[in-house]
């Protein structure tokens, strides 16, 4: 059969996008099946026949390989620990049968059959594709493909059986089918760590820049698989590679929801993993997948334990790059994410749109009490770089005690039912001009304390800390170049202290919303807009008694703090280089304990409008240098028997 280039395949399968699975898998099969595939030679690789064979060796004998030994198809029962040793030779087409003794890795290939009690020299193995020939490079057929994912991983377990405890690939680029069932039981499930290429305990994967393993372009409507796999498995690493997915070379159906697609990497239930210096490229579901057997409340939970991601790099990954929603202990760090949820020529970005999505699942039991399925916790993000996530770097939607640390951030991290997570000490500098925030604190309920967001710094944003959430502390940030520093939203029990911020519009924001129990102290702000802009604050009914403090705050250039509608603020010990504005239908609003205003372009204090309970006193307030008309106190309430003015000086 004459190959058709695989590009055309390509554009063929996109053609027929609307036929049945089935039809679109045959063309696949059919057209890039290479029927007489020839792996690249082995250079070192000697032709020369043997004049010798292996009868009459004696015990504790060592061979030395520098020609082709033909067994002729026979299998040899060797003597007692006879060792084998490679000089560029090889042993083909039969058994060996060890009593002891060992083989020297080289030696090992596709044609040699190896029994008994046998040890290979080195604990490396060298991986050498042309004598593998059950492991087919380049574009190919599903078929075969399939047989590489079983053959690679037999291989790996083959080896550690004698004694490997690393495995290495350098030159090697060849496709893994991994979304087929290949179960022969009648409870024949899909289980994708299970399907994939899965690595052994104990075990080191080792890869070079020129390793490269892909995923076998997936049909229409598959929306799991992946490359690689540890499944219930201890002490693995895998170092370097490029892990390449099918996102522009397989199908999407019509009715896909985003959810289509393969993973590059799944950790399940694996104990003590190092991924290091992995290029995740173009996963069409993802790159890495962590999750567990079972749940946690079961006997038979077998949680992830102990992952570090380090020094890797995903991009133009779909939907997202690091998917958690099983595991503790959990390290992400030194890694680059670009690109990741965007969409691009041959596929949409999928769902979600996070570099790293932290999501365990949970449920209620009949009498409303929680019930953790899966727990995710213990994880630590640091020094990672990301740039240009559609939606944003990292997302802790159910998590416990992250932390995200000395990060490079292009877009955002949000957290909403979580508690003792942290967000500290990142660079948050927008990748485009749209970037409409840098932190979400969101979340309420009972599972959401004690979170944390401090010392990052943040520069060009639409708004710099978004809070709507419960018991969070937000401090030591420095917000600059953008629209607006800190809004807060249906948020109680908070606290907002020591933040710079230097913003073109309000530099702190309440809008038609409460707070209660919420602080705002020692920050330092330089508004275009307003210092602080309270309006429609605490209006509903049962938020009469909700309280929010401004104190010991620096507002530093000439704009104005503005009370509009509000209920229930307490300003005091504030210094203010502007004016302060009590706008209508407000309540509950003390302004006292000595703050320090000192207008120039406004009046210090004006109040105009119908209010409730309004006292102002002990304030030490600047003559106005503007116009004469301004005032230190200018009351202008319709309500005068609602204001109390005491002891406020005028200089």
């Amino acid at each position: 059969m004459k190959r058709i280039p695989y590009y055309l395949v390509v554009f063929l399968t996109l053609f027929f996008v609307s036929c049945s699975n089935e039809s679109i898998e045959e063309i696949i099969n059919e057209e890039i099946v290479d029927p007489n595939p020839e792996p690249d030679p082995d250079p070192d690789q000697s032709t020369d026949p043997c004049d010798f064979d292996l009868s009459g060796l004696a015990a504790n004998s060592t061979v030395v390989m520098d020609c082709v030994l033909d067994l002729e198809g026979k299998t040899i029962d060797l003597p007692a620990n006879v060792n084998f040793d490679y000089q560029g030779g090889a042993i083909i087409n039969g058994t060996l049968k060890f009593s002891g003794g060992y083989i020297a890795g080289p030696l090992l290939n596709s044609e040699l059959g190896i029994q008994g009690d046998a040890r290979l020299k080195e604990t490396t193995f060298k991986f050498i594709p042309a004598k593998w020939k059950n492991i087919v490079q380049g574009q190919t057929s599903s078929a075969i493909a399939l047989e590489n994912t079983a053959n690679l991983e037999e291989l790996m377990f083959f080896t550690k059986e004698l004694g490997a405890t690393t495995f290495e690939i350098d030159q090697f680029d060849a496709y893994f089918e991994t979304t087929k069932v290949t179960s022969t039981t009648t409870n024949q499930n899909f289980y994708a760590s299970l399907e994939a290429v899965n690595i052994p305990s104990d075990f080191t994967l080792q890869m070079s820049n020129n390793t490269y393993l892909r995923q076998f372009p997936a049909v229409a409507g598959i929306e799991n698989g992946t490359i690689l796999a540890v499944r219930d498995v201890s002490n693995v690493k895998v170092i370097g590679g490029n892990l390449v997915g099918d996102r522009n070379e397989r199908p999407y159906s019509a009715n896909d929801v985003g959810l289509e697609g393969t993973h590059l990497f799944h950790v399940h239930s694996g104990r003590n993993i190092t991924i290091d210096g992995v290029n995740f490229i173009e996963g069409s579901k993802g790159a890495i997948a962590i999750y567990s057997f079972g749940f946690s409340f079961n006997p038979d939970y077998k949680p992830t334990t102990g992952v570090d991601i380090i020094n890797c790099t995903f991009k133009d990954i779909r939907r997202m790059g690091i998917a958690l929603t099983d595991g503790r202990n959990i390290l992400i760090e030194g890694n680059t994410f670009t690109n990741v949820g965007q969409s691009m020529p041959g596929s949409d970005g999928g769902e979600v749109g996070y570099a790293i999505n932290v999501e365990a699942y949970r449920t209620r039991d009949a009498q409303g009490n929680l019930r953790e399925n899966e727990r995710a916790f213990d994880i630590d993000i640091r020094k990672n770089t990301e740039t240009n996530s559609r939606v944003g770097f990292v997302s802790v939607h159910i998590g416990q005690t992250v932390t995200v640390e000395d990060n490079d951030v292009g877009t955002r991290v949000v957290f909403s039912l979580t508690n003792g997570t942290k967000i500290l000490r990142n660079r948050f500098k927008a990748s485009s001009s749209n970037e409409d925030f840098a932190i979400f604190a969101a979340g309420s309920g009972e599972t959401v304390y004690n979170n944390e967001v401090g010392y990052n710094e943040i520069s060009g944003y639409g708004l710099g800390i978004a809070a709507k959430t419960k018991d969070v502390e937000v401090h030591h940030n420095t917000i600059t170049n953008s629209d607006i520093g800190i809004q807060v939203n249906n948020t109680i029990d908070s606290q907002f202290h020591d933040n710079t911020i230097n913003v073109s519009n309000n530099g702190i924001s309440a809008t038609s919303t409460y707070a209660n129990n919420v602080a705002f102290v020692n920050n330092q702000i330089t508004a275009g807009g307003f210092h602080a802009k309270f309006s429609l604050l605490n209006k509903n009914a049962g938020q009469e008694n909700y309280r929010v403090t401004l104190e010991g705050n620096k507002f530093l250039n000439n704009k104005r703090v503005n009370f509009f509608n509000t209920n229930g603020v307490i300003f005091k010990n504030n210094e203010v280089n502007g004016g302060l504005e009590i706008g209508d239908a407000t309540s509950n609003i003390e302004i006292s304990a000595t703050n320090k205003i000192t207008p120039s372009n406004s009046d210090g204090i004006r109040i105009y409008g119908s209010h409730t309970a309004i006292s102002i006193a002990n304030n030490i307030i600047a003559e106005p240098t503007g116009e004469a008309r301004f005032q230190c106190i200018n009351n202008d309430s319709n309500t005068p028997g609602a204001i109390t003015l005491a002891n406020n000086t005028c200089n």
